[in-house]
């Protein structure tokens, strides 16, 4: 059967081309470092598998879930902002429940886009940003994080028509791939340019727990004004290691908010009600093994920016997320050299370009294996005498 215009278009994953190199060099029975990955290597605490456990085991769990989700899961997700972050949102009307962010990420434009609208979307950013451009048939427009703007958008730098036309952009602090943070003064300016030119701001907080060095990442939705011109998008999945369980939320504008569960109500019924159950357990329960977990980030991200250092590679140490974006030697591309580790040292990382063309130049590194792992990584590459 001929495919739709809709499927056919849809972009190549990159993440499954890069996931299909790495499988192939351990098929030939090599020994692969893979910090090319984003998948947390940690097991889901014990508290919530516990509470998914009792929660199957209840008959109610196995009926149909409300079409919007349970309140349970809502309050305990407005909760959980109030005491992170001092927001106060109306479980009913400013929460999605989702299944994980990135359905969220692809169903805004289809929610709340026409065909051939413009989106602003980050250079470099997620590459599945582009899966909802596709399917709701809008255009796009990217703005570049320079490392000399520390990874921040310079708002000055896009176009008036740019401004005019937009109808959201979309913003991901902190950030993959960079690892970098946002700061109080430039959420508040984001938010000055989304009520002057009426743009949707959509800020993907995935790595929302994560900061190092005492630092912790801001919530967009605590900036003033923030609920009136965007929303925020939510996952269990990093801050609780629950990356399989498919559980987010997005918090926010109540329109914005309501385009999704519309769509949502004719594409799904809502989460396993025990899933949704134990994911009120992690965002209400003991936090104990979220700061265990950041300090085990913080002491890898050390491992990897001593070993680099020690064999000359001039690396930034990352402030947030699980990531750190380090430079290509001189004479490589980022998928030459991200091919040359893998090939000749049986290192897996990620080609920055394939973040987009502001990422080329670098290669993003996952703080993903154990910190011997990462000094053997480094040993490796040292052996190919580039730095």
């Amino acid at each position: 059967m001929k495919l739709s215009r809709r499927v056919e278009q849809l972009p190549s994953q990159f993440f499954a081309s890069l996931a299909g190199k790495v499988a192939a060099a351990v098929k030939e029975g090599r020994d692969i470092i893979n910090l090319g990955q984003g998948n947390p290597d940690q097991p889901t605490p014990p508290h919530i598998i516990r509470a998914l456990q009792k929660s199957v085991e209840d008959p109610v769990t196995h009926k149909y879930s409300p079409f919007r989700g349970t309140d349970e899961f809502k309050q305990a997700a407005a909760q959980f902002y109030k005491r992170e972050y001092h927001v106060d949102l109306d479980p009913a009307s400013e929460i999605a429940v989702l299944f994980g962010s990135k359905i969220g990420l692809v169903e805004l434009p289809l929610a709340v886009m026409d065909k051939g609208e413009l989106m602003l979307l980050p250079d470099p950013g997620y590459p599945d940003y582009l899966s909802g451009i596709s399917l709701a048939d809008v255009t796009y427009d990217t703005f570049a994080l320079l490392e000399e703007n520390h990874f921040l958008p310079d708002y000055a730098a896009l176009t008036e028509e740019q401004k005019k036309l937009a109808k959201l952009l979309y913003l991901n602090y902190p950030n993959n791939p960079t690892g970098a943070v946002a700061t109080k003064s430039f959420f508040e300016e984001t938010v000055a340019l989304a009520e002057k030119h009426d743009i949707g701001i959509v800020h993907d907080f995935a790595y929302g727990a994560i900061g190092f060095d005492g630092y912790k990442p801001m919530s967009f939705l605590q900036t003033e004004g923030a609920k009136n011109v965007g929303v925020e998008l939510y996952t269990l999945s990093k801050t609780y290691n629950m990356a399989g369980w498919r559980v987010g939320f997005a918090a926010g504008n109540k329109d914005m908010i309501e385009a999704i569960q519309i769509l949502q109500d004719h594409l799904f019924v809502s989460l396993f009600p025990a899933i949704q159950k134990a994911a009120a357990e992690a965002l209400s329960g003991d936090q104990h093994a979220v700061t265990s977990l950041v300090a085990l980030y913080e002491q890898r991200r050390d491992t990897l920016m001593e070993e680099c250092r020690r064999i000359g590679w001039n690396v930034t140490a990352p402030k947030g997320s699980f990531f750190a974006w380090l430079p290509v030697p001189i004479g490589f591309t980022s998928e030459a050299f991200a091919d040359y580790l893998l090939e000749e040292a049986d290192v897996a990382v990620a080609a920055g370009n394939g973040f987009g063309k502001t990422g080329e130049g670098f290669i993003r590194v996952g703080l993903l294996v154990e910190n011997e792992r990462i000094r053997e990584a480094i040993r490796r590459i040292e052996k190919l005498q580039l730095f």
